[in-house]
């Protein structure tokens, strides 16, 4: 008998691993599947490496039980999603994409929360010309999705000076530095000939032949300014400068707000505070941080995948250490913040140069219908650059003065509505896409968002809070794309009709909630915040936030009053 006892079998990679590493650098079989139309579907292999290219695979969830009643196949369609660092596009690109939702998706352009848009109902045949379209354009969609760095956010505001130069350029670089070196994009969508392989390195200087655990998340933004939220992100990049002339690089890592119900090991986390590197070094010190997220996160579980499982549970001492060893120096002390602070950029604004920009809210960020029109006339007419925010919103640059009333005019005429039309609730709140198109939705977000906005702006009205500044997150599951785990109250959908209420994040985004209730119905949601939002009226002190308000007066104290002001409610019991 043997002395020690057998090794612990290692656990064994998950199938997506296997696909990364066969697919010959994200070529795999797509070209061919794409190219077949016997079918409108993919193998589970393509599906996995569409994702690199930008698209998830899916159907319709409206018409798939009524479809299987009769017998008849799932209306299998795909999502396309761009990457755009900053959300920066020209004119001519804005309107050229306005042309390729209408020719191959559903006809609309869908602002995401990093920045981008993203293009729905979209069928097998139109794929290929579709990306081909995108890249003429000169955009792309590599990397949109998959297990590589995504778009790199960062503050969206044209103003004219030193600090948003920096960070707008710093975004370019670090999405050129970090997009997948494959040719396959390319040859996949474009029919150029197979380039030279040469060595793995030579290919995938940084992610290999594995590319990353999962998805990468970076973000950029003057701590004065958050308006990105970079907390919630793998690496949150924050500018120190002083005078105008940039000091320093904070870095702080370790974010994410993905999790599943009922699994403990899964959790939302915000970035913790690593240090900071010298203004020429940040490549660098980013790339330290994604080489040690390539090489410690966990490629057996993929709900265990992201970096903040590996600081959380390695520790901060540790992930400065490796981290150090990847970068080759230490990084130095942050430098203390001064003020925190958030601006959505709505409204008009100088820039700087004697022209100025206007910030135009989207509900859910879907441009449709009037909205797509009007923006439209917009750019053909004044051939405007635009930025698209983090909030799903859009920017229009470079307005002179004397134009200022007819734009305003224009965007009357077709009933699009500016910032100062609308509540603080409306003007602040997030909606994931979820039903019919998001195959992980367990519940409304988009559809529901402007009847509910309606609901509580009653409710706030009420206790004379309607002109309060709050963040209101929805989510159809508990991957959190809309964020709602650092506002200050938030609902993530739980099962068909019903959801988790959050409260307690800030306006800034630097902090999470705690969960109130769960299965709470859509039509109770109202009546369930009702008596917290009276407390709040009754006990807040001078500007202080929702948020900031359940962090002074404790949590459990509001829970337990929110309780007993909903007796007979089952879900609050």
């Amino acid at each position: 008998m043997s002395e020690n006892p057998p090794a612990k079998p290692e656990k064994k990679p998950s199938a997506q691993e296997s696909i990364k590493r066969e697919s010959n650098y994200l070529r795999g079989n797509i070209k061919a599947e794409l190219e077949d139309t016997s079918n409108l579907e993919v193998t589970d292999a393509t599906y996995e490496l569409l994702k690199f290219h930008g698209s998830y695979f899916g159907y319709d969830r409206d018409t798939q039980t009524e479809r299987k009643k009769a017998g008849l196949e799932k209306e299998w369609e795909f999502m396309l999603r761009m990457k755009c660092p900053g959300g920066k596009l020209r004119a001519e690109q804005y309107l050229a994409l306005d042309r390729i939702c209408e020719h191959f998706a559903n006809g609309t352009l869908r602002i995401t929360t990093r920045q981008t848009f993203q293009f729905h109902n979209i069928l097998k045949p139109a794929m290929r010309p579709m990306v081909r379209a995108i890249i003429e354009a000169e955009l792309s969609t590599l990397g949109g999705c998959g297990d590589v760095n995504r778009n790199v956010l960062a503050c969206p505001a044209p103003f004219k000076d030193e600090q948003h130069k920096t960070m707008q350029e710093t975004a370019d670089k670090l999405a050129a530095h970090f997009a997948p070196h494959t040719g396959a994009y390319l040859e996949v969508w474009m029919d150029e000939e197979k380039l030279n392989l040469g060595t793995p390195e030579e290919i995938e200087p940084i992610y290999k032949d594995v590319y990353m655990p999962r998805k990468f998340k970076m973000a950029i933004n003057e701590p004065h300014d958050l308006c990105v939220e970079p907390f919630v992100n793998d690496i949150a990049i924050l500018p120190m400068f002083e005078n105008g002339k940039l000091q320093a690089w904070n870095l702080a890592i370790g974010g994410g707000l993905g999790m599943n119900h009922n699994q403990p090991e899964t959790y939302p986390r915000t970035a913790t505070m690593l240090g900071a590197c010298a203004p020429g070094d940040i490549i660098a010190a980013a790339q330290s941080i994604v080489e040690l997220q390539r090489d410690f996160g966990d490629r057996t579980n993929r709900k265990h995948a992201r970096l903040k499982y590996v600081v959380e549970e390695k520790g901060m001492d540790w992930s400065r250490d490796t981290a150090e060893k990847y970068f080759g120096k230490k990084f130095s002390a942050p430098l203390p913040v001064k003020k925190w602070g958030i601006e959505d950029h709505m409204g008009w604004f100088e820039q700087g140069d004697g022209k100025w920009f206007l910030g135009v809210p989207i509900s859910s960020g879907r441009i449709k219908d009037n909205y797509r029109e009007g923006i439209r006339e917009l750019v053909k007419k004044y051939g405007m650059d635009i930025r698209l925010t983090a909030d799903q919103n859009i920017i229009f640059c470079d307005i002179e003065t004397s134009e200022q009333r007819n734009i305003e005019t224009l965007l009357k005429k077709y009933e699009i509505k500016l910032a100062s039309e609308i509540s603080p609730l409306d003007r602040w709140a997030l909606a994931c896409v979820a039903l019919p198109t998001c195959g992980k939705a367990l519940t409304e977000a988009e559809r529901i968002r402007d009847p509910l906005i309606a609901q509580l702006e009653k409710t706030l009205e009420k206790h004379d809070l309607l002109d309060e500044k709050m963040t209101f997150r929805i989510a159809g599951c508990p991957n959190g794309c809309s964020r709602p785990y650092v506002g200050d109250f938030s609902i993530v959908g739980r099962m068909p009709g019903h959801y988790k209420l959050y409260i307690g994040g800030d306006f800034e985004a630097t902090k999470l909630g705690f969960e109130v209730f769960d299965k709470i119905p859509l039509e109770d949601i109202p009546a369930a915040l009702d008596p917290m939002f009276a407390l709040f009226a009754a006990n807040k002190m001078g500007d202080e936030g929702f948020g900031d308000f359940i962090s002074r007066y404790g949590f459990e104290k509001v829970k337990e009053n929110a309780k007993a002001a909903l007796t007979g409610k089952k879900w609050a019991s």
